[in-house]
């Protein structure tokens, strides 16, 4: 494969830089590195450090090693409070948070919110995140969140988990780690500055 080859899986492509936010077993970064045949424009990070990810998650060890033997940056025990501040990250055409589902919206939107709006590369740069669409996520006014933040909606999509064929979407707390979250009807939601 001609290196400079694009290639892209949803709204997503080997030529923007990447930032995958709260992976669990790292199956949705996964996803996008076999899309594109490698992963060296996606960074991956995990507030779980290394220990706790082969403890949690069945395919968290096996998932991260064939991330990295793509060429992805994979960043353990980062806060998304507090990413912008973290040396180890850098600036980004995109950044993903799916299905955050532990604690209250203000206090999981917030301050992720705020670091991914320093982390943007540019104007251009964009924020997606993806919410069930069930209760109590459907009550979360994430739109009214983003504009508190200095960001603004600039369109939805549902979410079809069959275009990241290696997605599995597990719970971020509790006992059960590797629970699979059902998904159901999802919408992604995309903000800019």
């Amino acid at each position: 494969m001609d290196v400079h080859e694009s290639r892209s899986l949803s709204r997503y492509s080997n030529e923007q830089k990447i930032l995958v936010v709260g992976e669990g077993e790292f199956s949705f970064s996964l996803s996008l590195a076999k899309a594109f045949g490698s992963a060296t424009n996606i960074t991956a990070i995990s507030l779980d450090i290394r220990e706790e990810l082969g403890r949690n998650y069945n395919n968290g060890k096996v998932n991260v090693e064939e991330l990295e033997r793509l060429g992805c940056t994979v960043v353990r025990g980062v806060n998304v409070h507090s990413m912008a501040s973290d040396d180890r990250l850098a600036h980004y055409d995109i950044i993903i948070f799916n299905f955050p589902h532990a604690g209250k919206r203000d206090k999981v939107f917030g301050g992720f919110m705020e670091s991914a709006r320093e982390m943007m590369k540019d104007e251009d740069g964009e924020i997606h995140i993806t919410l069930n669409t069930l209760p109590p996520f459907n009550k979360w006014d994430i739109k009214a969140l983003a504009e508190e933040k200095g960001l603004r909606l600039i369109q939805r999509m549902q979410f079809t988990k069959w275009a990241f064929p290696t997605y599995s979407n597990k719970r971020g707390s509790g006992s059960n780690y590797d629970f699979i979250y059902p998904i159901g009807s999802a919408i992604t939601y995309m903000f800019k500055k």
